[in-house]
């Protein structure tokens, strides 16, 4: 693989980071902190996504600026949305109140730490 599309990847997955963090930033905020009505929210996969949104934006900064750890952040999001997804499908088997936007967002997520995980740390060993 050339450098170029490397470098075009990296930063598509920098800007998915910091795009996909700054939305969910801003919608994990307005579940918490506005007076809407949010259905069956699950409050710990809330409270996670509205924090993970920070270090998504962190995580975004850090691979478009090279630094080290970067990486190793964008691998732990990875970890930790699974396992909190784990956590989500564990209530939901056992039969605790869900929405179905929230299996998707979860799916989701975890799906793109993934990617964006196994993009950067395969650039690294690179």
């Amino acid at each position: 693989m050339t450098e170029r599309p490397r470098t075009l990847s990296i930063a598509v997955a920098v800007a998915v980071a910091v795009i996909f963090g700054l939305l969910t930033i801003v919608s994990g905020g307005r579940a918490l902190f506005g007076s809407a009505d949010m259905g069956a929210v699950v409050p710990f996969v809330l409270w996670f996504n509205f924090l993970a949104g920070f270090a998504y934006v962190l995580a975004g900064i850090g691979l478009w600026r090279g630094a080290g750890w970067a990486p190793m952040l964008s691998l732990g999001i990875a970890v930790t949305t699974a396992a909190v997804f784990a956590a989500f499908l564990w209530h939901v088997g056992f039969g605790g109140a869900w929405e179905a936007r929230t299996m998707g967002a979860m799916i989701l997520r975890t799906g793109i730490w993934i990617a964006i995980a196994a993009l950067v740390l395969r650039r690294k060993k690179a």
